[in-house]
């Protein structure tokens, strides 16, 4: 067994990295998919207890303490040891029945303190009871590693956390670089291998830029997709539940399982059965070269894989950002009422002064300005649906940016905020226009750091974009 080592004041030092190796070959564990360490323990070839442990030495021994807020070692131990008698016994729950997942600490877990990333929730009563998603985790056999840290409230796009610190981007081992937010843990647990799979929530980018900075797939559902009981809210109205994963089809699976369906895969989409509208207005504007080329990249290998590409001037993007020029961001009044007893209580002087400053800007929403947003949301997601029908997909950069370093944010409030914006631009005009996304990883800067490729359907349409996934997938990977 591999344990941490501490240096005296608590920071943690690399040890030595646990290895795992399936009987009659190796797997690397720290890069398998979810689904693969499935097939492994369905097969015998991997014991749960086993995988359990690996991960949770891994977690001990990695020199970032910032990734975990909380890690529940003795529940995974306990659920590890009944998914491998359950599947000793051949009465396996299905593919995932064994495989470790980390959630974000937005999720209720019975017994643990759900900190939303605040100081000033860190000693507040432990959760009864599992929320929802993580309930549906349980049923279907997985292993919770425990809870994965991220930005005060989940307001940022870049995952800078003062209270719990900032886990560091794991693709650049000289410079300290932003993991995107807000599921910042959740992006850096599973680009680390700290865990095959984690879940994160999606309110204006919140799952998908964490996944572009770390090089992963990430999926926001639709709103109202995957319940959200015992989710700490932002924003009711769109907040999302989604994986950040190694694979598309491990967003499939557990789109499955989060709403209590049999975890089943489905056949992908053919590619002549995908129509990718590539706007030529509002999502390049200000990108860096690495982030367009590399899109471009990948549209050329999409369209020799068969895909149909439009390339079209959208005005409903353009109509996105005048409304918010107008009316400001309903996911801000939103959180501003969900959290406006932090926000004007006497202890607001202890929050990040970033994001109180940044909810705080939201109070001076009118009811105008609110319903105003209501009904331009509402007549913009009739026109996306219009727009895309029953095959075409919105395809954009997922951020305009690659990961920046910490060092500049923390230096300069505004190269913080013009980074923030950069990474949170296309992917909020996917929450205003109410789709369903999936970001996928289309290649690297000079400085080594992942951008990514995002594909949109109308909001409902979460089967067919997952479908339509696998095959974007296949083909960017050929």
């Amino acid at each position: 067994m591999l344990h941490a080592k501490h240096r005296a004041g608590g920071q943690r030092v690399s040890a030595a990295v646990p290895s795992a190796k399936l009987r009659g070959g190796n797997v690397d564990l720290r890069k398998a998919t979810a689904a693969a360490i499935g097939r492994g323990l369905q097969a015998g070839a991997l014991d749960a207890v086993d995988v359990s442990e690996f991960f949770l030495e891994r977690i001990a021994a990695y020199s970032d303490p910032a990734v975990f807020t909380t890690v529940t070692s003795d529940r995974a131990r306990e659920e590890a040891r009944a998914a491998a008698s359950r599947l000793k016994q051949g009465n396996s729950r299905g593919p995932l029945d064994g495989v470790p997942i980390a959630w974000k600490d937005l999720f209720d877990m019975a017994g643990t303190v759900t900190s939303s990333g605040s100081a000033l929730r860190r000693h507040r009563p432990a959760a009864n009871e599992d929320a929802e998603a993580v309930a549906h985790g349980v049923a279907a056999g997985m292993v919770a590693l425990g809870k994965v840290n991220l930005p005060e409230f989940a307001f940022s796009g870049l995952g800078l956390n003062p209270h719990f610190g900032t886990p560091i981007n794991p693709h650049d081992p000289k410079t300290p670089r932003a993991p995107g937010g807000s599921s910042s843990g959740s992006g850096v647990c599973v680009a680390a291998g700290l865990a095959p799979v984690s879940v994160g929530t999606d309110t204006g980018g919140s799952v998908r830029v964490p996944a572009c900075f770390n090089g992963l797939v990430g999926y926001k559902s639709s709103e109202g997709h995957i319940g959200k009981r015992g989710l700490a809210a932002l924003s009711p109205t769109l907040d999302t539940i989604g994986p950040l994963a190694h694979s598309v089809e491990d967003c499939v699976l557990l789109e499955r399982v989060m709403r209590g369906r049999a975890p089943t895969l489905m056949a992908a989409a053919a590619a002549s059965q995908v129509t990718l509208v590539v706007p030529n207005n509002v999502v390049f504007d200000g990108a860096e070269e690495a982030v367009s080329a590399n899109f471009e990249a990948a549209i050329e290998r999409l369209a020799r894989a068969g895909m149909r590409v439009r390339r079209e001037a959208v005005p409903l993007l353009d109509d996105a950002l005048n409304l918010t020029e107008q009316h400001g961001l309903l996911a801000g009044a939103e959180a501003w009422h969900v959290l406006r007893n932090v926000l004007e209580g006497p202890d607001y002087k202890k929050m990040d002064i970033r994001i109180w400053h940044d909810l705080t800007l939201a109070k001076a929403l009118t009811a105008d300005d609110v319903l105003s947003l209501h009904e331009g949301y509402e007549r913009m997601r009739s026109g996306v649906a219009v727009l895309l029908g029953s095959d075409a997909l919105l395809a954009m950069p997922t951020t305009k940016n690659t990961a920046p370093p910490i060092t500049d944010l923390e230096a300069d409030w505004e190269e913080y905020a013009a980074q923030n914006w950069l990474a949170l631009g296309n992917t909020n005009l996917g929450n205003i226009l109410g789709v369903a996304a999936l970001t996928l990883p289309d290649g690297t800067n000079a400085n080594n750091m992942p951008t990514g490729f995002m594909a949109c359907a109308p909001g409902g349409h979460d089967e067919r974009l997952l479908a339509q996934g696998l095959s974007i997938e296949a083909a960017l990977n050929n």
